[in-house]
């Protein structure tokens, strides 16, 4: 895991990345920390690594689907669920759908 950002080394301008990228580059690799990068003192990007920002896409997939589940088993714990053959005949009603 990587450590927490370091003011002094993980915030810089962004002409101080377009001056010295490689440098920062190779940092970002081994720090495993993202690099926030700003215009006129306001942070205005961030760079990470891409290893990095797939685990942190996963970790939001896997809270969105529990998410889901958890508001799905709230629904059937407080009844506001259908059968389905019920909810296929009114879609057939609904799209002239025949059996």
């Amino acid at each position: 895991m990587p450590a927490h950002l370091d003011i002094t080394k993980d915030i810089q301008p962004l002409t101080t990345f377009r001056n010295n990228s490689v440098k920062l580059i190779r940092q970002l690799k081994q720090t495993q920390r993202p690099i926030i990068l700003t215009v006129n003192g306001k942070p205005e990007a961030v760079l990470q690594d891409p290893a990095a920002y797939q685990r942190q896409l996963d970790r939001i997939e896997e809270a969105e689907t529990r998410e889901g589940i958890r508001l799905g088993l709230e629904d059937v714990a407080a009844g506001r669920t259908r059968p389905l053959d019920e909810v296929f005949d009114e879609m057939r009603v609904k799209y002239a759908i025949p059996r």
